[in-house]
């Protein structure tokens, strides 16, 4: 009687243990995750700290605020309070998400400095960094702690744990910029794809930063692609001549398929 009593308790803690620990993630849902939150773009709460390292945050929102400050000093602020941020890329690993902001440590200013937007009526335009939201001086990485394996998630949950650090529900002047181009690209960029007749600020708006770029010259025209994605996943070309996408190109598991074409917008 004892013994099977022992045996009852092991079989009730084996279970227990087995119920706490979540199913690993599906290959669609990492797709789905990684898609619905690479290119993001959110309004610092609080400063963050460039580092080499990820800083790391546990799910409740805590993290180690002696630590950030002493990085703050060394390496000076990746976002400041207010900041407009962009998540550039998105890595899942065993227990925790990974998320480069503005390129990384050697990231910072590039392109949004550029963009102009409209002021109202008239022709007046004003640059995106001004207003309300300032561009981020320089980037990062966060890193979301699970201490357990990671659990099925939706991009919408994770936005949710990041709420401490990020807001993403604030509305920025990237999404009025994004406002005034055609519908075309408008919906390409809200679909987060690339389409012909895009400019080079526009494919950032829309895919983020490249994992690399290959210039070429054929016959006489200059050519230069973004490539999006590493074997063996999907993986996008994205061509320009200029400053305009002439070719989309996409390739999953050794099967290609052409993106959509649009006409240039004028």
């Amino acid at each position: 009687m004892h013994r099977l009593a022992w045996w009852l308790v092991l079989a009730m803690a084996v279970v227990a243990v087995a119920q706490d620990k979540p199913r690993p993630l599906t290959p669609e849902e990492r797709i789905e995750l990684i898609r619905g939150l690479t290119a993001e773009y959110a309004t610092a709460k609080i400063l963050l700290p460039r580092s080499k390292k990820a800083l790391t945050v546990d799910l409740n929102g805590s993290y180690d605020k002696a630590e950030w400050q002493a990085l703050a000093r060394e390496h000076g602020p990746a976002a400041r309070a207010g900041d407009l941020v962009q998540i550039t890329k998105v890595s899942l690993e065993d227990d925790r998400i990974v998320f480069e902001i503005n390129g990384g440590f050697r990231g910072g200013r590039k392109w949004y400095e550029r963009i102009q937007v409209s002021g109202g009526m008239g022709t007046r335009t004003v640059p995106l960094a001004g207003g309300p939201y300032t561009v981020a001086p320089g980037g990062t990485s966060i890193a979301l702690v699970f201490n357990r394996r990671l659990p099925p998630l939706k991009p919408a949950e994770v936005k949710k744990l990041l709420a401490p650090l990020l807001d993403f529900e604030k509305r920025s002047a990237t999404e009025q910029y994004v406002e005034t181009l055609p519908p075309p690209i408008r919906q390409a960029i809200q679909e987060k794809r690339a389409v012909e007749g895009m400019d080079r600020d526009q494919v950032l708006l829309a895919l983020g930063r490249p994992v690399r770029k290959v210039r070429e010259t054929v016959d006489g025209r200059e050519l230069e692609d973004w490539i999006y994605g590493q074997p063996p996943g999907r993986i996008i070309f994205v061509t320009f001549e200029g400053n305009k996408v002439i070719r989309v190109k996409e390739t999953y598991a050794g099967l290609a398929s052409e993106a959509p074409s649009l006409p240039v917008p004028r």
